[in-house]
């Protein structure tokens, strides 16, 4: 079993929960948007594993450092995570052809800055857009989440909410 943490678009911001929130995590994934290499640092000194990739606003140097789509297994999951991949129903082209050859279970993306968790019936697979961390953008609230995978199971969801 693994205990995982989602969040994207963190726009140079630390949340003071994250510590708090993502404790005992065993892998944390980041759906791009970091804008700061430090974001990387701090992840990495909380969780053993830290998985990401860059978004539209990150520069070369997160770029080195995280690519731009990451396909990998976790417990008897397969997890495409990509920035703009968009939604179940009008997901980008580019998350069409990620999805199409590597058949992911999990599916996470950021950029909307609207969380949303839903079963993608037609690609059966969890679709997550954790929402946006950071204080940057639109929104009107502050997300991200951590759940449990232990085998098929995805179990434990919690959502962390609260106003910007």
């Amino acid at each position: 079993m693994k205990k995982i943490g989602i969040l994207s678009d963190t726009h140079r911001y630390i949340h003071p929960e994250l510590l708090t929130f993502f404790k005992d995590c065993d892998e944390i994934w980041h759906a791009g948007d970091m804008m700061e290499d430090t974001i990387l640092d701090y992840l990495q000194a909380l969780a053993p594993t830290v998985r990401a990739v860059y978004g539209n606003c990150d520069d070369f140097g997160i770029r080195s450092q995280a690519p731009e789509v990451q396909t990998f297994e976790c417990e008897k999951h397969r997890v495409a995570m990509m920035h703009i991949g968009g939604s179940p129903s009008h997901y980008s082209p580019k998350a069409t052809e990620i999805i199409r050859e590597f058949k992911p279970t999990i599916f996470v993306t950021g950029h909307s800055h609207i969380l949303q968790v839903k079963y993608d019936k037609k690609n059966e697979m969890l679709f997550i857009n954790p929402g946006a961390a950071g204080r940057y953008g639109f929104h009107t609230r502050l997300t991200f989440l951590r759940m449990e995978i232990d085998g098929e199971n995805i179990q434990n969801m919690q959502i962390y909410d609260e106003p910007k």
